[in-house]
C-alpha cells in the first residue's frame, strides 16, 4: 500500500510532502500555509495539528485540495522524449533554465535560456501567451514551482522537464555531462 493511501489527521508533514511533493505550494495557494516562517510548519507536525491552528481547517478538505493539485501538477510535466520530438516539430517553443549561473555554464540543452530578469520580462510582456514554455531544472524538482509562478501569472502553455535536465542527460542526450549537487 502507498504512503498516498494511509494519509490521514494523524500523518506528519513529512509523509505528507512525500506523498505529495506539491503540497507546499496547493496550501499555500488556496489557505496561506506554508510559505513563510509566520506560517509555516514543521515535518513532525500532524497535518490535524496545521490544520487546527489554521482556522480548524476540515482536514479532509485540506487533503483533498492536496490530492487535487498532485493532479494538476502531473499534467505540467513533460516527458524528456516527448520535449525533444515537440523542439524537432515546433522551433517556437522556449525553454527556460531555473537552475544556478554555474549550473547552466557547466552544462545545459541547447538554445535553452537562463532565467533572469531580461528572460521574465520578455516571456511574461511579449504577448505570445500561447508560445511553449518549458521550465528546465537540475532533477524536476523546483521546476515545477517556477512553472506554477508562469501559470500563476497568466502564461497557458507552460510546462515542467519531468526528471530536469538529469534526465533528458539519461534519456535523450547520453553524452551530456551529469552532475550532483553537494
Amino acid at each position: 500500500m502507498s504512503v498516498e493511501t494511509n494519509l490521514g489527521p494523524e500523518s506528519p508533514m513529512s509523509s505528507v510532502l512525500e506523498a505529495f511533493p506539491g503540497a507546499q505550494r496547493a496550501l499555500f495557494r488556496r489557505y496561506h500555509i506554508g510559505g513563510c516562517s509566520s506560517c509555516g510548519f514543521r515535518p513532525d507536525e500532524t497535518l490535524a495539528q496545521v490544520c487546527g491552528r489554521n482556522g480548524n481547517l476540515d482536514v479532509t478538505e485540506v487533503l483533498a485540495h492536496i490530492r487535487s493539485s498532485h493532479e494538476q501538477d502531473a499534467l505540467v510535466f513533460i516527458e524528456p522524449q516527448a520535449l525533444a520530438d515537440w523542439l524537432k516539430n515546433n522551433p517556437a517553443v522556449r525553454m527556460v533554465d531555473v537552475r544556478s549561473r554555474e549550473e547552466f555554464e557547466a552544462v545545459n540543452i541547447s538554445g535553452s535560456l537562463l532565467l533572469s530578469q531580461e528572460v521574465m520580462k520578455k516571456l511574461m510582456g511579449d504577448g505570445s501567451n500561447d508560445t511553449p514554455v518549458v521550465v528546465v531544472d537540475h532533477q524536476g524538482k523546483s521546476g515545477l514551482d517556477a512553472a506554477a509562478y508562469f501559470l500563476g501569472h497568466g502564461l497557458r502553455n507552460v510546462r515542467c522537464l519531468r526528471g530536469g535536465i538529469d534526465a533528458w542527460a539519461q534519456d535523450v542526450d547520453p553524452a551530456m555531462r551529469r552532475y550532483k549537487l553537494g
